[in-house]
């Protein structure tokens, strides 16, 4: 009876057509390093720290690392830090760029909208021009930039992206995820600088999407729809902010940062199931953030989500670390090079960070 239920509603929001997802790109940079050799590289002597870069269930990550001088310490001054950013923004974006359209028979001059992500270096203008500026997008080309929202900003993005495709039925929608993580990098030996920079990797992901009248199929999924949840009592949780001692801006990120995050899942997804007559139990796949081992372990015990369901989550955490904004679509990379999607499936996609703050979208293939 809660099936047929559920179809029923279901169809409600199935009557017009819906934005679909028609392909996704992933990029990283050429380097990769195991967290060992970024403590070597380093020469940090903390036990401490050494502990909590074995402990983080990370492999090792694709970064853009600074040489060390003969005392094992970077010097890379905040200027030194956004030109990073513009940089690897430039070579992985455009990698990540023509992996996505490439699959759909695409190049840069059919992108209608464009929209550009990052939260791992300022630029005004934003990426998005300089993206026209340097990959043949038209100059007619709609944009949009969003800057500073985390980890999260993935599925903020989406959102609109997804609304836009929806009111221009037949043009080319175009989302990038570009954050050069390392670009953020402080370096000294406190503990909250080690677990930042144990965390997180480098990495940019692009999703094309268009709203037409052809049916969804096993890599094509329609976007029904969205929901947000932000937890303002704890919005410094995770933040960016100047450091005096290092002359730099630096990643804040609480302790109790898995816990808040965990405690609060449920209304988002609950919000985005109950209106469409869903359950939990009715969502075959998780594309959830890569946010960190307690964070995943957070989400499961609240959402009662097993270990299967985060497979992916779980591998590209251990094969990147934390990619931030992009995380999501690595994964849902995953999800699809699997081969196990079936007709009428629905996924959840889930994404966390500052705020605090926890965005989710529904899937139907």
């Amino acid at each position: 009876m809660h099936r047929l239920f559920a179809k029923v509603a279901l169809s409600h929001f199935m009557t017009m057509a819906q934005p679909k997802i028609l392909a996704v790109g992933t990029a990283v940079p050429p380097n990769r390093y195991t967290q060992a050799e970024v403590l070597s590289r380093y020469k940090v002597k903390s036990a401490a720290i050494k502990q909590i870069f074995s402990a983080s269930h990370i492999e090792g990550r694709h970064l853009y690392l600074p040489p060390a001088d003969e005392h094992g310490i970077p010097t890379e001054s905040q200027s030194e830090l956004l030109a990073k950013h513009r940089r690897g923004a430039l070579e992985i974006g455009k990698q990540a760029i023509d992996r996505c359209l490439s699959q759909i028979g695409a190049n840069t001059s059919d992108v209608d909208m464009l929209c550009c992500i990052s939260s791992t270096g300022f630029m005004l203008p934003g990426l998005t021009a300089m993206f026209v500026k340097h990959f043949g997008f038209r100059v007619s080309c709609h944009r949009m930039d969003l800057l500073g929202m985390g980890c999260n900003a993935g599925l903020n993005g989406l959102n609109p992206v997804s609304n836009w495709a929806k009111a221009n039925p037949g043009k080319l929608a175009l989302m990038v995820c570009c954050e050069i993580n390392s670009a953020l990098y402080v370096f000294d030996e406190s503990i909250g600088t080690g677990v930042v920079n144990s965390l997180f990797g480098d990495g940019c992901a692009a999703v094309a999407l268009r709203t037409d009248d052809t049916k969804p199929n096993m890599s094509q999924p329609q976007v029904l729809g969205f929901s947000s949840h932000i937890i303002p009592d704890t919005w410094r949780a995770m933040s960016y902010h100047w450091q005096e001692s290092h002359g730099k801006f630096a990643f804040h990120l609480a302790r109790d940062v898995p816990y808040v995050l965990g405690t609060h899942a449920e209304t988002p997804v609950d919000n985005l199931l109950e209106p469409r007559g869903l359950k939990r139990r009715d969502i075959s796949h998780w594309i959830v953030h890569s946010g960190g081992k307690k964070v995943i372990d957070a989400l499961k015990y609240t959402l009662g989500i097993t270990k299967y369901d985060v497979r992916h989550t779980v591998d590209v955490l251990r094969q990147y670390g934390n990619l931030g904004s992009g995380s999501f679509l690595f994964s849902y990379q995953k999800l699809l090079a699997e081969g196990k999607i079936k007709t009428g499936d629905l996924g959840v996609m889930m994404t966390m960070g500052p705020g605090s703050t926890i965005e989710s979208a529904l899937l139907r293939w």
